[in-house]
């Protein structure tokens, strides 16, 4: 049995990742954690019957308690909940589901207790690649993949010299938005942003596709993830969603990830790397596929990418910086509080204003954060 600790699982990463457990009778969830959605995570828990469950809210955690009481889960709450989840000395594997920036302390525990991560939080690698990367590697930690992009280039990689690559091209659908201008965008509601041609995620990522912030952040997750330079990177859009990212050698071979778009399957790769396991679902019907479009990403509308690339140039504190405003200006958006244009004007505001500190630690990145988000929310 592979044991495996789930960071978030009742958001869309973590409930698609207990799919992907009950298709394969060699799983074993021994850890599971949730911000504040108790009802699911009892039905979670009485599944999976998990050794721990962690709420993030202690109010929602003693709710917990009272609802299982009759299971032999272990309740805990807060962020030292999350750290001995991540720590727990039962898993094998550590699936950071979590979304935010609230995902890096327990990811940088994880790697210290020796697990291996698959990594489906941008955040981590985004706001503290220089911490995460040398820490799995001096404690021989594999970090793996999740995301979609990441993961079809991780596939690509399989069995290839690093040192040869050229370029990696990340696609991008387009979201909801695709073919807009800017004044087109001024007037636009969470639920148009929330409604993805593709792919079926979370609210705060999905605002981020609309965005083109998402196809920022994995641009530098890619960085740190396969030791490119950012000008090794290049986004391109492809609409369908069929692939899923693409490798240039230096010989100017080209190799493309390509599926359908479920994220199954890139969890699943994840968890039995290297093997390609069986996984139920639709297939690619390449006699239904008549073309495969590709495009420029317009980022003169769509701010997010190139603001994200400046960020991950200057470096030090700025990604994180980058990072906050984005995550504090999306929750005011869906809150509508703020329209869909303003969250770029507060993302260009946050960095305009940062001084930038130069490899930061734990605490300064998290300081970095913490004012940053007070920034931004007197600014709306």
């Amino acid at each position: 049995m592979r044991k495996i600790a789930i960071l978030g699982s009742t958001g869309s990463i973590g409930t698609q990742t207990l799919d992907v457990v009950r298709n394969n009778k060699d799983l074993e969830v021994v850890g599971i954690s949730a911000g504040h959605n108790v009802a699911m995570l009892e039905e979670q828990v009485r599944e999976f019957h998990p050794r721990l469950a962690v709420v993030y809210d202690p109010a929602a955690a003693e709710d917990l308690k009272a609802r299982i009481y009759d299971t032999e889960t272990t309740v805990l709450s807060g962020m030292e909940g999350l750290l001995e989840l991540a720590a727990m000395p039962e898993s094998e594997i550590l699936v950071t589901a979590i979304v935010g920036m609230i995902g890096i302390r327990p990811t940088l525990a994880a790697i210290e207790a020796g697990k291996d991560i698959a990594l489906a939080n941008k955040e981590t690698l985004v706001t503290a690649g220089h911490l995460i990367m040398p820490l799995a590697k001096e404690k021989n930690v594999n970090i793996l993949p999740v995301d979609s992009e990441h993961s079809a280039i991780f596939q690509c990689l399989h069995g290839e010299n690093r040192k040869e690559i050229h370029k990696l091209l990340i696609t991008a659908s387009g979201g909801p938005f695709r073919g807009r201008k800017t004044g087109q965008l001024a007037d636009v509601r969470p639920e148009d942003a929330l409604k993805h041609p593709n792919w079926d995620m979370g609210a705060k990522i999905t605002i981020d596709s609309a965005s083109l912030v998402n196809k920022g952040l994995e641009v530098m997750e890619a960085h740190w993830l396969f030791g490119v330079s950012l000008d090794q990177i290049e986004v391109v859009v492809q609409p369908q969603s069929i692939i899923h990212s693409m490798v240039e050698f230096e010989d100017g071979a080209v190799i493309a990830q390509l599926g359908t778009p479920d994220m199954r399957l890139p969890i699943q790769y994840a968890l039995y790397y290297p093997e390609h396991r069986y996984l139920p679902g639709k297939r690619l019907d390449f006699s239904q596929i008549t073309s495969i479009e590709i495009a420029k990403p317009d980022m003169d509308t769509f701010k997010g990418l190139p603001m994200a690339i400046e960020a991950a140039r200057i470096g030090g504190s700025m990604p994180t910086v980058f990072n906050a405003a984005n995550e504090e200006a999306v929750a005011m958006f869906l809150h509508k509080e703020i329209g869909f244009l303003d969250i770029y004007r507060l993302i260009r505001e946050a960095m305009d204003a940062h001084q930038v500190i130069e490899n930061p630690d734990l605490d300064t990145i998290l300081e970095v954060e913490k004012v940053t988000r007070e920034r931004v929310r007197a600014n709306k």
